[in-house]
């Protein structure tokens, strides 16, 4: 079996603590700007691009023939980017139980990191350098074997801001760091669309933390590698491969 080169993460809920503020910002702009968002299907949605999100929902709505379709989607989004940016920039931004742990002994095996997101590229800006996890990366957001990470993906380097569960931010990664095999990359997310992302792009492990936004009830209905407790079990998990 082929040594793990790479490890593909998410962000929100996964590496960096969330308890609910994106949904929060998310409910809010909805609220803001007279969108329906039953928060059962904004959990079952999260993970994907934020702006799908709004189409998804706005659609439903009002349907996308609606004179109003564009502009109720361009407003509702743009009101969530200002919410959710102001909140990054004026709440303490945390990394997950055992992140850094792990990202250490990755580095010590030699094997690459990479973040993929829902978030637009700006709001990622904002994460990756109020945590020091930008130092190092390039105007293509790549980093060295020296930096905290090797890459940084969002939804706005991809064709269409199409985000998970499509596989092309994991493939964009591999592609950007030199690996063709995706038999030795192992995802790791905390919502249903992270698992189907890393198995869309047939990743050797496509792992769910279940200390995130998901719980393992939630997990467990969706197509997975293995869930785990925290990301404290992803050492040993890819220790025994």
């Amino acid at each position: 079996m082929s040594k793990i080169q790479l490890v593909v993460f998410d962000m929100a809920g996964t590496t960096v603590q969330d308890n609910h503020e994106v949904q929060d910002c998310f409910h809010k702009a909805a609220a803001d700007t007279g969108l329906d968002a039953d928060p059962a299907k904004v959990t079952a949605m999260q993970g994907w691009s934020k702006r799908l999100v709004f189409e998804t929902l706005w659609q439903e709505q009002i349907g996308m023939e609606a004179p109003s379709y564009v502009s109720q989607v361009d407003t509702s989004y743009q009101r969530f980017k200002e919410t959710l940016e102001a909140h990054y920039r004026t709440h303490p931004i945390v990394p997950t139980e055992g992140c850094l742990e792990l990202f250490s002994w990755l580095k010590g095996e030699g094997i690459q990191i990479a973040l993929n997101t829902g978030f637009y590229r700006k709001v990622t800006e904002i994460i990756l350098e109020r945590l020091g996890w930008h130092q190092g990366l390039d105007k293509s957001y790549i980093g060295t074997s020296k930096s905290i990470i090797q890459a940084s993906v969002t939804p706005s380097e991809i064709y269409n801001n199409e985000g998970r569960p499509a596989p092309y931010m994991i493939q964009k990664a591999m592609y950007q760091l030199g690996i063709k095999d995706p038999q030795t990359v192992v995802v790791v997310g905390d919502t249903p669309s992270d698992l189907a992302a890393g198995i869309n792009a047939n990743c050797r492990l496509s792992l769910g933390v279940t200390n995130g936004t998901h719980t393992r009830e939630q997990l467990e209905l969706s197509p997975n590698h293995g869930l785990l407790k925290s990301l404290g079990e992803v050492r040993e998990t890819i220790s025994n491969l």
